[in-house]
């Protein structure tokens, strides 16, 4: 086939050229492995990133809704004014909605306070302390891994029970079972029944392993609920919509709210794709940015491919005239150079690529709160965009030489 040794010879002449001119095409390609490496490291960094941040708000879940006072979303002319007026969630609309809706197919009451522990003369300041209603689990992922959750007649009595994360029972307990032990919370004693399951640090640097769940109506004897911000959280039944759930919750509160039909709202429903949005569009902005960045060098290196090119038309000017007058046609010459062409840019891609790959390893071996992952697509792209700058920057010298007459190039001398 035809096409083959035009490959093979392609391949042939890109590997004498480096070779032969190491220094010359070492600095070359330069421009197109920087090129390369700036605009796949940037996608990298950010693609791992954003892994990492879906994967943290995914945890919250996709079909879940947050009833709150605050919006997490809020642009340049927010009315902090307004909202600082509104009131905060009750338990007694908790109980409303389970009554009223016919859409979400779990509801809880959430609050949080930071707190003292204390076991024996170990202690952890400033530690979080959720509390729940009993149906928390259903409509937040917790995962155990010994012990278990609360049982409703601990939840609806309000038992001193708590269950902690990892990290507490590493750091109050070392190696003993903490299963049984008794935690000191709000100046009581508390009980642990369950640890959860180690899950690290996500990319907002926060981590579950460091709180601690208790029943909602224990709370309730120790703190003021209204001097604490609160959450209702509903998940709503399968193939039921946000946009369902959020349109009934609205009816609901607004009239539990006595809110006037041309009156705003005095409650926000927040949902974890507000903050996918808000995140997306962010990386958008930094995936043009990285483009730019790297747009730069890949034009450097695409005049690097060129200049490589037209010297080596010029050394293989006899060469060409030879082939041609052999029978080789113009379209053999005019592919030969551009294959070449192709697997130079390809080649200083591939390298700028290992760089990467060997950065991502290295800093894998760090603490950092997402992994690092040169990802299959990323590696495409690479390749993919290398050989376009080739094709681009060799279609011009070897149009050239497809151009030649054979008597002219077998007399030049070089």
């Amino acid at each position: 086939m035809i096409l083959f040794r035009l490959i093979r010879e392609s391949y042939l002449f890109a590997l004498q050229a480096i070779i032969v001119n190491k220094t010359r095409t070492f600095l070359s390609l330069l421009g197109i492995t920087i090129g390369i490496f700036s605009i796949i490291s940037i996608f990298t960094v950010f693609d791992s990133m954003e892994r990492s941040v879906h994967k943290t708000i995914d945890s919250l879940g996709d079909n879940v809704l947050f009833v709150q006072k605050w919006p997490w979303v809020m642009d340049g002319n927010f009315p902090w004014w307004k909202y600082i007026q509104r009131p905060e969630p009750k338990i007694s609309e908790l109980e409303e909605i389970q009554k009223r809706s016919n859409t979400i197919q779990s509801a809880a009451f959430m609050t949080a306070v930071n707190r003292t522990l204390k076991y024996g003369t170990r202690s952890i300041e400033n530690a979080t302390i959720i509390a729940g209603s009993h149906d928390y689990e259903k409509v937040m992922s917790l995962d155990l891994q010994e012990g278990r959750y609360f049982t409703p007649i601990e939840s609806a009595g309000g038992k001193p029970v708590v269950i902690i994360g990892s990290d507490i029972a590493e750091q109050m307990f070392e190696n003993q079972d903490p299963i049984g032990k008794t935690l000191k919370i709000f100046g009581r004693n508390v009980e642990v029944v369950g640890v959860t399951v180690k899950e690290g640090e996500n990319i907002f640097g926060t981590t579950p392993d460091d709180q601690s769940l208790i029943p909602l109506n224990f709370i309730r004897t120790v703190i003021d609920l209204r001097s604490v911000s609160s959450n209702i959280i509903v998940k709503g039944k399968p193939n039921i919509s946000n946009d369902e759930m959020r349109d009934e919750l609205t009816g609901i509160l607004r009239s539990l709210h006595k809110l006037k039909p041309l009156e705003e709202d005095d409650f926000s429903i927040n949902e974890t794709d507000l903050i996918s949005k808000q995140f997306d569009s962010l990386f958008a902005v930094i995936s043009a940015v990285g483009w730019i960045i790297g747009g730069f060098s890949l034009l450097v290196g695409g005049f690097g491919i060129a200049n490589i090119m037209f010297v080596s038309v010029k050394e293989r000017t006899s060469q060409i005239g030879i082939q041609k007058s052999l029978g080789a046609k113009n379209y053999f010459i005019l592919l030969q150079f551009l294959f070449e062409a192709i697997f130079l840019s390809i080649l200083g891609g591939m390298a700028g690529l290992l760089i990467i790959f060997l950065m991502t390893i290295l800093v894998n071996t760090q603490s950092l709160s997402f992994q690092l992952v040169l990802t299959l697509n990323n590696i495409l792209l690479g390749v993919g965009v290398s050989g376009v700058i080739g094709l681009v920057s060799g279609s011009i010298p070897a149009y050239n030489a497809s151009k030649l007459n054979p008597v002219d190039a077998m007399r030049s001398t070089f």
